[in-house]
């Protein structure tokens, strides 16, 4: 198969059915990936469970902060399993192989659980900001604002990713052939009208509310004052889960701007697909970041750890003397 420019099948494409596109990358580049993306979805998977299982069995845990966090470690766990894995079968095959409305699923799935991770991360930068900043006087942010703000992203996500299936752009192929995405390459008037509107409003928006609220956040925490230091450590796992969201994302955004920029720009597939794997690896580094940087997660983790373990060991020492009996 003939690569195109961005890596991007041009919408109406046939999609690949057995033979390995050998065109774009040699069998073993494919495996490699498949390794990479594999390590990814599986420990993401792995760690937002934890994350999702402590935060529901520990009351403690129930504070408005944590619904959005909660919330993000939902839409990792979408993302890893709906986007990660398929794409590591795919890569492994070294074509994808789950033919045209398997692209369409795919391609809906890793999107609408991402702008939903996305959005999440506005959310909590926006909390923090409202806890430590008070730029609202003595109005705190409650349950009541955490839960608008959960449900809000994920109609937010779900209201701009569907249109794709139904004539309103499309989802095509990506990268080196094996996963798929918004198509940010096709130039008909319906398709660049979707991703602009799609690009500014699910790109451009939760970014400049994550910055704006990220800036203040840090003006507020180097001019010290009366922060409380709870609030301030809790603070700083916000900064920098936000930067970890940042150092993933803005690559794939910058990536899809430069499409929508310059329709004629050639970038190599193995090289477009680097942010894309980037985006998809912020499904592992969210969780570690809540588990250490959160002593009230790690310590709950810990003792559920500990009890479970308890627990196993006390189960084998009676099953030990039942035997001997």
């Amino acid at each position: 198969m003939e690569a195109t420019k961005m890596g991007i099948i041009a919408p109406g494409s046939a999609i690949p059915t057995s033979a390995v596109n050998d065109a774009i990358m040699p069998r073993m580049g494919y495996t490699i990936l498949a390794v990479i993306i594999g390590f990814f979805s599986v420990f993401g998977i792995i760690l937002n469970m934890t994350v999702i299982v402590v935060t529901l069995k520990h009351r403690q845990l129930r504070q408005p902060l944590n619904f959005a966090l909660v919330n993000l470690a939902v839409a990792d766990l979408g993302c890893a399993t709906f986007g990660g894995l398929p794409t590591m079968v795919t890569n492994a095959m070294g074509y994808f192989s789950l033919g045209r409305v398997g692209c369409v699923l795919e391609g809906f799935a890793v999107a609408f659980f991402g702008i939903a991770g996305l959005c999440s991360v506005a959310i909590i930068a926006v909390e923090r900001c409202v806890v430590v900043c008070r730029p609202v006087g003595s109005v705190t942010f409650q349950t009541r604002h955490a839960v608008a703000g959960v449900v809000i992203a994920w109609v937010w996500s779900f209201l701009w990713n569907t249109p794709p299936l139904f004539g309103w752009g499309s989802y095509e192929l990506e990268g080196v052939q094996t996963s798929c995405a918004p198509d940010w390459y096709s130039r008909n008037l319906a398709n660049v009208s979707y991703i602009m509107c799609y690009f500014l409003l699910c790109f451009a928006l939760p970014f400049s509310v994550i910055i704006i609220s990220y800036t203040r956040l840090l003006w507020t925490l180097r001019q010290g004052g009366s922060t409380a230091r709870a609030e301030t450590q809790v603070a700083c796992m916000v900064v920098v889960m936000v930067m970890a969201f940042l150092l993933t994302w803005l690559p794939y955004a910058a990536f899809a701007l430069s499409v929508i920029l310059d329709p004629n720009l050639y970038i190599d597939p193995v090289i477009a697909t680097v942010p894309m794997y980037l985006a998809k690896s912020s499904t592992v580094f969210n969780p570690i970041i809540y588990i250490f940087m959160n002593r009230q997660v790690s310590q709950c983790l810990y003792c559920s750890l500990l009890a479970q373990l308890c627990c196993s060991v006390i189960s084998v020492l009676m099953n030990k003397k039942l035997f001997v009996i």
